[in-house]
């Protein structure tokens, strides 16, 4: 890894870092990180612009919807973290990532990563592992006792857009376990934090 990492929740005060991180066109064909935030319908509706400013709107509210990771002082990555009811479009029982249990879907204890994203000239340099380990920390911190995942096998290159849900070798190296396989290359994985409160 080149330089500094650190990572902070995303908060308000942060928003500007998150465009940096989303690019001008809001990263997956201005998206802005709604895909599992907003029905299908409502993405097919909504402009590049509805979607930013849908997420605007959500990052205005607690609890932070993930976390921005940065090198050397400047924004490169994100991730999705969060509680599964956080994203509901992710516990859809057509979904790869439905939940084993479907009171998981609302249980705040059940956590999701969703999402990563990172500028350009960061992919491919092995940064996710880093990523990864500031969201299963945030996810802790903030009273999970499980976090799930349902990342990809194969991608035709490591920075492949597609690789949005995140590749499976980094989930399996931060200790995550596959617990289903409902499609072939997508299989959701858990990592155990701690017991039931």
């Amino acid at each position: 890894m080149q330089g500094e990492f650190f990572a902070r929740p995303l908060t308000p005060d942060l928003w500007a870092d998150f465009e940096v991180v989303m690019g001008p066109q809001g990263a997956c064909y201005g998206c802005w990180c709604t895909y599992f935030r907003m029905s299908a319908a409502e993405r097919k509706e909504a402009s590049a612009a509805e979607k930013k400013a849908f997420m605007q709107a959500r990052v205005e509210r607690q609890p932070p919807p993930g976390v921005i990771g940065y090198i050397d002082g400047e924004p490169f990555g994100w991730v999705q973290v969060g509680p599964r009811a956080d994203v509901p479009n992710w516990n859809s029982p057509r979904t790869v990532s439905r939940p084993l249990n479907e009171a998981d879907a609302n249980d705040p204890q059940v956590w999701a990563v969703s999402c990563f994203m990172m500028t350009n000239r960061r992919r491919g340099q092995g940064l996710s592992h880093a990523l990864l380990g500031a969201a299963v920390d945030f996810a802790r911190q903030s009273g999970a006792r499980l976090v799930e995942a349902c990342p990809m096998e194969r991608a035709k290159q490591s920075k492949s857009v597609s690789l949005f849900v995140g590749p499976v070798n980094i989930f399996a190296a931060a200790g995550f376990e596959e617990v289903a396989q409902r499609k072939a290359g997508r299989p959701l994985m858990r990592l155990v934090l701690g017991a039931a409160a």
